[in-house]
């Protein structure tokens, strides 16, 4: 492939609800530049974008991938994201990475729960935008409505740039507001000139109208002009456009039907004409070397430096690094310093890839997208530099997994295959994580939803012929006790030579210290029992206290005092009395109103709202305590709430549906509470046969 000069790049992200429409919109990009001499389908899973076999076989994109369009002397740097919730993590690497971003929007479905999320995440990242509204050959189509729908949610920002024509219901055309004439498609993406409908004359004024705003706010020159009546040329109009396009201010709507081509290369025109290149937006790193902010604004002249924003782990294709280039030229010979690493690569070869297609670059400039096969031990996020001038960029901010799921392997045999390909997986993934939970002698996977764990796994049969069952978590409950007690046990055992003997009088009480297991202190008083035994007694409560005597929990702020008892001279032995000591442990826990705590969670729940009601019913179902309702910054509320950490398993799915999408949740571990009688009973019930195993 041809190199590109930093100006001669634009990097957009495709964003939006899943099932809008963004895949196939790819496709027919590709198929307008030459990439493809045929139109690629979903259903038929062969679009250059979703090349995966699990998103072949759900016809869904579950990863990001990178297709470089070359558009006149521009090349499109376009990363087409995944829609759906649970992969979240792959549409904010995408966005890291972006210089500018196409929401699209299913005319038929209308503005979404992801519409918004995009939006969203275009606003945290300061990026410029366009809204793409798809699906225009549809019959019934409403394209109006779907500008009052955005209108009304983002305001005057909302700008199209295009209107539909339909003869007999039919999309047949449409008319640039801009030129402020019609056009009717021919013939894929070919059109000519033709009459402006009547029945389109009201609507294209007020939206000329509100252009032709936004045009006249950008200089005083311009705003004198519009109020005296004077009319801007194309040219005027587009640079004013592109200037607030670039602030933010403005974000045009265009439309069309990719599955006919019809107003996708309007739309490669828009992006080559209204969005920034990579000159002309900023970024920042720190220089190690000196300690000094580094402003590489993706300038070729300066220093070069990179940033790992993506990681492929595929069996088949291999490891592939997915940089953008933040400064300099990096060719394909270079030796390359990880910063964040601290190790050395020598580069073989650089690639760009055509979504699972790489293809050999010798060079890569400041604000291009590009990929390095096998960088060693380099991941996600990391920095990569010239030695002299050690260059190191932020991380990226990621969503953070709160699904659990307990997993075991089918066959004993892979356990090692599992945690190789886990280990792999989580290098692509970084929202998915992996808990070894001791405390419960479980291992965790922990996802964004239940519908990524199910792919995870999915993978792990395809990818690398390992099976894993899933099943609810073990809740970490621990014991103690709220009474006192005061007992005597007495270990004897006489079997020919030496016999075991160990005597000891123990107090317990709560020690009001739930961080800790135990506090161990002694009264002994004339020597009753020797000094030298007293640490085997410890070690008794000590091996006690990590599965308690009500229901194999481990046991948490408990006070042992040894006061007195007895020894013999032959027969007394550190084992003797270590057994002496787990005796009475055991006694005096029963004895000292022993209950079982349950860990609580300190909740965050985000809902626009109206859902509210319908959360804060929930949380009460769950035994959750709301503690305060908070406005955020985007207009909805969020709620914190105390939820017993046994009631949230399968919460996402469960507030996916109650807010169709919209909500959003956190939490975190707060401490530890009693349970209610009818908890523990069922909990001591369970595991009743541990107890047992205990004491055989």
């Amino acid at each position: 492939m041809e190199v590109f000069r930093t100006d001669r790049i634009r990097n957009v992200v495709l964003l939006g609800h899943g099932g809008a429409g963004k895949t196939t919109l790819v496709e027919a990009m590709a198929y307008l530049s030459g990439i493809t001499n045929r139109l690629g389908k979903i259903t038929d899973g062969n679009t250059v974008s979703d090349y995966d076999k699990e998103e072949i076989r759900r016809q869904f994109s579950i990863t990001t991938s990178l297709v470089p369009i070359v558009w006149g002397k521009m090349k499109i740097n376009v990363l087409d994201t995944p829609g759906f919730f649970d992969f979240v993590g792959e549409a904010e690497e995408a966005v890291s990475a972006a210089d500018a971003a196409v929401i699209v929007v299913s005319g038929k479905a209308g503005v979404q729960v992801g519409t918004q999320k995009a939006w969203d995440l275009c606003e945290k990242y300061h990026l410029p935008r366009m809204i793409f509204v798809t699906d225009m050959d549809i019959d019934n189509v409403s394209y109006r409505q779907v500008i009052e729908q955005l209108t009304e949610l983002y305001g005057k920002r909302i700008a199209p740039l295009h209107m539909p024509i339909r003869e007999n219901e039919k999309f047949v055309g449409y008319i640039n507001i801009v030129k402020n004439k019609g056009r009717r498609y021919l013939d894929k993406d070919k059109k000519e000139e033709c009459e402006i409908p009547e029945y389109s004359k009201e609507y294209l004024e007020k939206y000329r109208e509100t252009l032709m705003e936004s045009v006249a706010e950008t200089s005083e020159e311009f705003m004198d002009r519009y109020f005296g009546g004077e009319e801007f040329s194309v040219t005027e109009i587009s640079s004013a456009l592109s200037a607030n396009v670039h602030d933010g201010s403005l974000v045009p709507v265009c439309m069309g039907a990719p599955v006919s081509l019809q107003g996708v290369s309007n739309l490669l025109d828009d992006i080559c004409g209204y969005f920034p290149g990579p000159d002309e937006c900023s970024c920042a790193g720190i220089n190690k070397t000196t300690n000094e902010i580094f402003e590489a604004d993706y300038n070729f002249q300066k220093a070069k430096s990179a940033r790992i924003f993506k990681t492929i782990v595929d069996p088949f294709l291999g490891k592939y690094s997915m940089i953008k280039v933040c400064s300099g030229v990096i060719k394909s010979d270079d030796v390359l310093y990880n910063v964040t690493q601290d190790t050395e690569e020598k580069l073989n070869k650089l690639y760009v890839l055509e979504g699972s297609k790489p293809m050999e670059v010798p060079e890569l400039h400041a604000g291009d997208i590009g990929a390095i096969a096998k960088l060693g031990d380099a991941r996600t996020g990391d920095s990569l530099s010239g030695k002299n001038v050690q260059i190191q960029y932020g991380s990226i901010d990621l969503s953070v997994p709160y699904t659990a799921k307990r997993y075991k392997p089918k066959n004993k045999a892979d356990v090692d295959k599992i945690s190789q390909a886990f280990a792999k997986m989580t290098q692509e993934d970084l929202t998915l994580k992996i808990v070894n939970d001791s405390a419960n002698r479980q291992t965790l996977i922990y996802g964004i939803g239940d519908q990524h764990i199910d792919i995870v796994v999915s993978k792990l049969l395809e990818r690398y012929k390992v099976d894993v069952e899933l099943s609810e978590p073990k809740v970490a409950f621990r014991e103690t006790i709220r009474k006192k007690s005061d007992v005597e046990a007495k270990y004897k055992k006489q079997s020919g030579g030496h016999g075991q003997y160990g005597h000891v009088k123990m107090r317990f009480e709560p020690s009001d210290e739930l961080d800790k297991a135990y506090v161990f202190e002694q009264e002994v008083v004339g020597g009753a029992v020797p000094k030298n035994y007293f640490p085997a007694v410890e070690k008794g409560v000590q091996e006690s206290v990590l599965s308690g005597p009500l229901a194999a929990y481990p046991v948490v702020g408990v006070k042992a005092v040894l006061y007195d008892g007895s020894y013999h001279p032959v027969d007394s032995s550190e084992q003797a009395f270590k057994t002496a000591g787990m005796m009475a442990f055991k006694k005096g826990f029963m004895e000292a109103g022993p209950v079982l705590l349950e860990p609580i969670v300190s909740m965050k729940i985000t809902v626009a709202d109206k859902f509210t009601g319908d959360v804060m019913g929930d949380l009460n179902k769950r035994r959750g305590r709301v503690l305060g309702m908070n406005p955020d910054q985007n207009g909805n509320t969020v709620i914190e709430a105390d939820v017993p950490q046994l009631e949230i398993y399968g919460y996402g799915t469960v507030l996916r549906s109650m807010t169709g999408g919209n909500g959003t949740f956190a939490y975190e571990f707060a401490r530890y509470e009693q349970a209610p009688s009818d908890i523990q009973e069922k909990q001591i019930a369970a595991r009743a046969s541990k107890i047992k195993n205990i004491e055989e």
